[in-house]
């Protein structure tokens, strides 16, 4: 093919175009005209093709030839689309049944997820009654995930069927807030507070375990910790306790406590509250024993103290976790945790 052959054929292809372009009705017929010839497999695209067998010295012109001729369509099609966008307005405002009073659709505001409210919410209570709010690494290291909190190294919960482990060893996603307690006493130390220390650590946590209506392999936990020179009792603990629940719910709920073992803790102790969903009857959420777990909590043992750089024989104190997500579903009414991290937007307009 010499230059002479493609100009002609340029040419044609151009006419052919124009023409189309002029007997297109409507923005959906002249798509098709700029898929037919402007498109990846269009007849324009399609003329690069042969500039292969063009000779070394003409390839330069056949490729301008070719580019401006695609130009001058594609200027023309936009030229086109724009006539119609503005013809089929004008025919939308003609139409006798279109009103333009009426208001356009209404834009839906934004609202926090509600493990983000009660998250705020009890830091303002906690900060009220003189807490600090501390903040400590997802990805943990398993000393202090585990071992500064008086946890065997044979015990089951560092197992891989109860935590998610990295592939770097020693490293896992921490399975509770409780390794903030040992950051936070030695970061209280380090800085000279004053005593007693208290302080809370909001925050996500991961485990590997069964997901029902009730437990989820990822979801929010609260830690709190009292450290003081001065004797800190069980009788502080369930004080602290109450408030935090009535603080949280506007009324006295109805709660137990219970033993509990938890090796940071000693005594350790299992405050559940009466299910709200079923008023003690049994449901799913509470596994139809008319109770729901809320604070796993109790006086901090000597080991923990020690680790965290305090003399566990000049001072005491006591610690609790508080599950969010629960106390989330409880105070909602939610029948599902899994409903919180779902993503479904129709459940999280709900709370808006």
């Amino acid at each position: 093919m010499d230059l002479n052959t493609l100009k002609t054929e340029l040419e044609t292809l151009e006419n052919e175009c124009r023409r189309a372009i002029a007997e297109a009705a409507g923005a959906a017929a002249l798509d098709d005209v700029e898929r037919k010839y402007l498109g990846k497999s269009g007849a324009l695209k399609g003329m690069l093709s042969k500039l292969g067998s063009f000779a070394k010295e003409q390839r330069a012109e056949a490729g301008k030839l070719t580019n401006e001729t695609a130009k001058r369509v594609d200027a023309e099609l936009a030229n086109a689309k724009e006539k119609a966008g503005k013809a089929a307005l004008d025919a939308a405002l003609e139409d006798r049944g279109f009103d333009i009073t009426i208001p356009g659709p209404v834009v839906r505001a934004g609202s926090l997820h509600p493990l983000t409210r009660v998250r705020r919410e009890l830091e303002d209570l906690f900060v009220s009654m003189g807490y600090a709010v501390l903040e400590g690494p997802e990805v943990e290291l398993e000393k202090y995930n585990f071992d500064d909190l008086n946890i065997p190294a044979d015990h089951p919960a560092r197992e891989s069927h109860d935590t998610f482990w990295t592939t770097t060893p020693g490293l896992c996603l921490r399975t509770h807030t409780s390794p903030v307690q040992v950051r936070g006493m030695r970061w209280w130390i380090d800085n000279k507070f004053p005593m007693p220390m208290r302080a809370i650590a909001p925050g996500r946590v991961f485990r590997n375990e069964t997901v029902d209506a009730s437990h989820e392999h990822t979801f929010h936990q609260m830690e709190g910790i009292v450290i003081d020179e001065k004797p800190v009792s069980i009788a502080h603990l369930l004080h602290s306790m109450k408030t935090l629940l009535r603080g949280i719910f506007g009324r006295e709920l109805e709660v137990r406590l219970r033993p509990g073992f938890f090796p940071f803790v000693e005594p350790g102790f299992e405050l559940d509250a009466r299910c709200l969903h079923c008023e003690g009857k049994g449901c799913p959420f509470c596994k139809h024993s008319g109770w729901v777990e809320l604070l796993p909590c109790g006086l901090v043992h000597p080991n923990v103290i020690q680790s965290g750089g305090f003399d566990p024989e000049k001072h005491s104190g006591f610690a609790f976790g508080l599950g969010l997500s629960r106390l989330v579903c409880l105070r909602h009414g939610v029948d599902d945790v899994r409903h919180l991290l779902s993503g479904d937007v129709r459940f999280l307009r709900s709370f808006c």
